[in-house]
């Protein structure tokens, strides 16, 4: 796809300034000889600036478009985990109120577009910040293409080479708060890797390359557009050092390809786009002035954007009938008398998990015959034929919410063989009161199973909600998700169903009230606390709990 002229006519957006004084003349005319003498004499004046480089040619490193910036997290042996919660990017409908915040990062390559971005994320120190880099999006070579890359006679600098159709929609589907799939590219064989990379959930989207402001429909999707201007000599000199240090090239390649493609692409496709940006920083990172202006307007943009989604639900929904998506388990005397005991408040904790447990698998049984049957045929050992029912989707999917529903997982693994599990931790923000998403790990491929979503206790339901937003984010389709609680109260039943009206909710009991601390009345307790015998949180609700991932 070829992309538009960066000089298009497009205006200045307000917000446009240069910061600081001394903004050096972009550009600069464009040398004519390419002979190999003028190389080696490039070379030359710049081997003092370069690391030491045997006559040897060093072994090609491994280096791919993957980006390593991620938000604020907490590494253990075997899982990553969010210590800054991602707040709600929905309203009380279920529906996204307002796209993430975009920022484009143009300029030439080696400007120091990743430094700043990296900069601008631990300025912003806000959770849930994607960087996300145009080098992903080179097109897939042809052999011909492959051939002429090997020697360094391939453009990888004009606009022809980056898939603009896959980057808009990636960037459409993030800036939507859906889940993407992003292609890592590997520089040392000019092709894409096998496996691509999942991206998710983002308040901020940064997006940076030495095209992003080529494209007018990807222009449209960027909030604000940033160009980091840096001298052409000090871009070459920054190239020169990480195409032979990282990429396995040599000087003369890495000089020629620099004179032939890369400065004419940028003084006619990318200086050009400079007046389009918002911002221009010059001298890159070493620019705190213009980060701290970046930083500030990008905090008043999050603000505008802050949601209260519990205090909505509190307020809604209010003496409306229960909804026909709603399925309690019959309340036998067994069932009822399984209650009484997880109920009382005397009740010792191995009477509690061991009833549970009970109550668990006779509801995972329940929900199991909304799943879709058709008819199959078998053959007795007799030899005769019987006409049964067999499991018409492709394949089940628990997913459970930290960390009571993970005490449903040993339930649902009884009954359905050969399951697969997926973990979401929700808390609570004990200073804003609204749920926050911390952490999740969902299996491949998720979005053709049917998804059992199980949390023990659902009482606004804004945890509830917010889980089946995630689900929904990576494509499962609404009526594929079934949502499994031992108790619910009123509230979260109308929530879910109101903004979720097509997920089956299936639950043992439904209590009529919430208290003020967003407990259920009259409720089982902290579900949590007592069945893994912790101390209760002051003030927390029934649904959102301090969880461990151990």
């Amino acid at each position: 796809m070829a992309a538009p002229p960066a000089s298009a006519d497009a205006a200045p957006s307000p917000l446009q300034s240069t910061v600081a004084p001394d903004v050096p003349v972009p550009g600069r005319p464009a040398e004519q000889s390419e002979t190999a003498c003028e190389d080696r004499s490039n070379a030359g004046s710049l081997d003092r600036l370069l690391p030491p480089v045997g006559t040897r040619r060093s072994p090609r490193k491994r280096t791919t478009s993957q980006c390593k910036s991620e938000p604020p997290l907490l590494r253990t042996s075997k899982r990553t985990i969010y210590t800054a919660g991602r707040p709600p990017w929905y309203n009380e409908h279920g529906t996204q109120s307002k796209e993430a915040f975009a920022i484009g990062l143009g300029g030439g390559s080696a400007s120091g577009k990743t430094t700043v971005a990296r900069m601008i994320i631990e300025a912003l120190d806000v959770p849930w910040v994607v960087l996300l880099s145009m080098d992903s999006f080179y097109k897939v070579l042809t052999q011909q293409q492959q051939e002429q890359a090997a020697c360094n006679n391939f453009n990888f600098d004009h606009p022809d080479a980056f898939d603009f159709d896959l980057i808009i929609s990636t960037l459409k589907k993030l800036k939507q708060g859906r889940s993407v799939q992003v292609p890592i590219y590997d520089f040392t064989t000019h092709s894409r890797k096998k496996d691509w990379k999942t991206l998710y959930g983002a308040n901020v989207i940064i997006f940076e390359g030495i095209m992003a402001f080529a494209d007018k429909t990807l222009l449209e999707l960027l909030d604000m557009k940033i160009f980091v201007d840096t001298d052409s000599d000090i871009r070459l000199v920054r190239r020169l050092r990480r195409d032979i240090s990282e990429r396995g090239r040599d000087i003369e390649g890495v000089i020629k390809q620099y004179n032939k493609f890369v400065k004419p692409a940028f003084d006619q496709y990318i200086q050009p786009t400079m007046r389009l940006a918002d911002i221009v920083v010059p001298r890159g990172s070493g620019n705190t002035v213009a980060i701290d202006l970046i930083v500030q307007h990008v905090h008043s943009q999050l603000e505008e954007r802050e949601l209260s989604v519990r205090a909505a639900l509190a307020s809604a929904h209010q003496c409306h009938p229960l909804p026909q998506t709603l399925s309690v388990l019959k309340s036998t005397p067994q069932v009822r008398g399984m209650h009484t005991i997880i109920r009382d408040k005397e009740t010792s904790r191995d009477e509690f998990i061991f009833y549970s447990k009970r109550l668990m698998r006779l509801l995972i049984e329940h929900a199991l015959s909304f799943l879709p049957f058709q008819d199959c045929t078998v053959q007795t050992p007799q030899g005769q034929d019987y006409v049964g029912k067999c499991y018409a989707g492709k394949q089940i999917t628990g997913v459970s919410i930290l960390r009571a529903g993970e005490t449903m997982e040993p339930a649902l693994r009884a009954v359905c063989k050969d399951v697969r599990i997926g973990t979401i931790l929700i808390q609570t923000n004990q200073l804003t009161g609204e749920p926050e998403l911390h952490y999740l790990r969902l299996p491949k491929d998720i979005s053709d199973d049917h998804v059992i979503l199980m949390d023990c206790t659902v009482s606004t339901g804004a945890a509830a909600m917010m889980a089946v937003r995630v689900l929904l984010d990576h494509d499962v389709p609404e009526d594929k998700i079934f949502l499994l609680s031992l108790l619910m109260a009123e509230m979260g039943v109308h929530s879910v169903a109101y903004a979720f009206p097509r997920v089956r909710i299936i639950t043992t009991a439904v209590d009529k009230r919430v208290n003020d601390l967003f407990r259920i009345i009259p409720g089982i307790g902290n579900f949590g606390d007592r069945y893994f015998g912790t101390d209760a949180v002051p003030d927390g609700s029934d649904e959102e709990e301090t969880g461990s991932l151990g």
